[in-house]
């Protein structure tokens, strides 16, 4: 890597903050000239992680490639920012979410509020950090940026609900952000070091009861981290959550739970992988009965959900349960599909949230309870003769309808769609189907994996019929919201994202292998932080 391009490790947490802060002093009667600083901005971070990933799968790579070193110091004394396959994904995706969410923003919801754009960069500068960071301690300080950003998101709006979910919001997440700081000070008194490599190397040489006391401090940082991910029955918080946020603020709230998935996917590998002697694969069984109990919880209250936003806000579970319980299983064979269904489920639930307000625009707040009733007691009218057999459909609801269709496919994992092929992916490594290396006998917690992701697929195809019935087909209202190109265009193009995943599922496929295998490697990436030199041979 040459020395320009290596200093572009910075710039995706660089850029955001730089942007956010420059915009505050900005006159609020300006949010014209905010929303397209913000949005170039956004988008020239979504070149860069594009770029980066193009670096993170170059093969051959000399050591210290995709280390960047704070201050110039060497890891573990240092802070140290790493790139690898993994975390240029989550770049990736973070970014190509921030954009759809910042281009719809821009058509009303950015002057429901003061700052909402520097707000958004200072999250995504959080999520890039917390992606990047080699360090638990840096992990810590970028988690609390993206958090103190996404409560003022969430409150973004304001109105009654919106304000007592985001107290409800603030209050559980610093919760968990102090049991993350003990966590994090249990784990540097039993190693003296908080650099992920580092610790890698140094669990499986601890006493007995430093070890001890390293599991304790990572069992309070899962904690955090699952509260995050929104692992039942830590969870309570996330459906009212979602579903009183602001549709931008939903979508790119959509990755936050990802943030959460990726450190346990990452420490359980990486920390408590096979190396690490007795610790050997912490916490486990945990993840996985969490992860199924995660996925039943998630597809009752989509079955149960009579909003849309509530039935986006438990798909969001449902996607996040699957994760976690595909990691407690501990099959490599599996990771790729994981990896694969993490991109495809938060870009379909993303779009979802945007449409949701779309769809919604113009009816009646208590359509829906009103449609189940009719469901329940029948229409006091359904005997009279009808004088119409039926009517034309508005171009705005077939364009609506259309996305919304896509949409069901994919929650529910139909074919050809990805949500298909990465539901076929996990299954496929489970059952020893990929070509990978072969998998042991199936047990009683893998068909039970199966058999919930078969349900879940299930529910979300039962809910997704009923609300489209009740919204596009039976509306009782009959009303056309009125819908600008900036609000359906972001919809679009994360749609087309997932059947363009569809389309090209092969080299997808083989660059979540790859990085499924390079995090069940876990030596190169301790030797590439742990060597890398020093800038100017130092």
């Amino acid at each position: 890597m040459t020395n320009w391009m290596h200093h572009l490790l910075i710039l995706p947490i660089l850029l955001p903050l730089m942007v956010g802060a420059a915009m505050i002093p900005i006159d609020e009667r300006n949010r014209s000239l905010k929303g397209v600083l913000s949005f170039v901005s956004t988008l020239a971070l979504f070149i860069l992680s594009i770029v980066l990933m193009r670096i993170a799968s170059m093969d051959g790579a000399p050591a210290g490639n995709g280390v960047y070193q704070l201050g110039n110091w060497p890891a573990p004394f240092g802070i140290v920012l790493v790139l690898d396959r993994l975390s240029a994904l989550m770049l990736c995706l973070t970014s190509g979410l921030a954009l759809a969410a910042q281009a719809y923003s821009i058509a009303r919801w950015h002057t429901a509020g003061h700052h909402f754009h520097s707000l958004f960069q200072l999250l995504i500068a959080g999520l890039n950090g917390s992606f990047l960071t080699g360090d638990l301690f840096n992990l810590f300080v970028f988690f609390e940026i993206m958090l103190a950003a996404s409560y003022g998101l969430l409150l973004h709006g304001s109105g009654p609900l919106r304000v007592k979910a985001g107290l409800h919001y603030v209050a559980i997440n610093l919760a968990a952000s102090s049991l993350f700081l003990i966590g994090v000070s249990l784990i540097y008194g039993a190693t003296g070091t908080l650099n992920m490599a580092d610790l890698s190397m140094k669990l499986a040489t601890l006493s007995p009861e430093d070890r001890q006391m390293v599991e304790v401090g990572a069992g309070v940082l899962g904690v955090a981290f699952l509260v995050k991910a929104g692992m039942w029955p830590l969870s309570f918080w996330l459906p009212t959550a979602y579903a009183a946020a602001t549709p931008p603020v939903a979508a790119v709230f959509a990755i936050l739970t990802k943030v959460g998935i990726y450190v346990i996917l990452r420490l359980s590998l990486l920390v408590f992988g096979a190396s690490a002697g007795a610790s050997a694969g912490f916490g486990q069984p945990i993840l996985l009965a969490g992860g199924l109990l995660t996925i039943a919880f998630g597809a009752i209250g989509v079955l149960a959900s009579q909003a849309m936003g509530r039935l986006a806000a438990y798909s969001v579970l449902v996607s996040s349960g699957t994760l976690l319980a595909a990691i407690g299983l501990g099959h490599p064979s599996m990771i790729a599909g994981a990896l694969f269904y993490l991109v495809s489920s938060t870009l379909t639930i993303a779009a979802f949230f945007l449409l949701i307000e779309l769809v919604e625009r113009g009816r009646d707040a208590g359509a829906d309870v009103l449609a189940v009733t009719m469901e329940a007691y029948g229409d006091a009218d359904e005997d009279e003769e009808e004088e119409e057999v039926g009517s034309a459909i508005p171009g705005t609801m077939a364009i609506l309808g259309l996305c919304f269709c896509l949409c069901a496919l994919l929650l529910a994992g139909l074919p050809p769609l990805s949500g298909f092929v990465a539901k076929f992916a996990i299954l496929g490594g489970l059952f020893g189907l990929s070509g990978a290396e072969a998998t042991p006998a199936v047990s009683a917690a893998d068909w039970t994996y199966v058999t919930l992701l078969i349900v879940s697929g299930l529910a979300a195809m039962i809910a997704m019929n009923r609300v489209g019935i009740r919204t596009f087909w039976a509306s009782i209202e009959n009303t056309v919201p009125r819908v600008v190109v900036i609000e359906i265009t972001p919809v679009v193009v994360l749609l087309a994202a997932c059947i363009f995943l569809s389309v090209q599922a092969g080299p997808a496929m083989r660059y979540m292998q790859a990085t499924a295998d390079s995090l069940f490697d876990p030596a190169g990436y301790t030797e590439r932080v742990l060597s890398a030199p020093r800038a100017g041979g130092q």
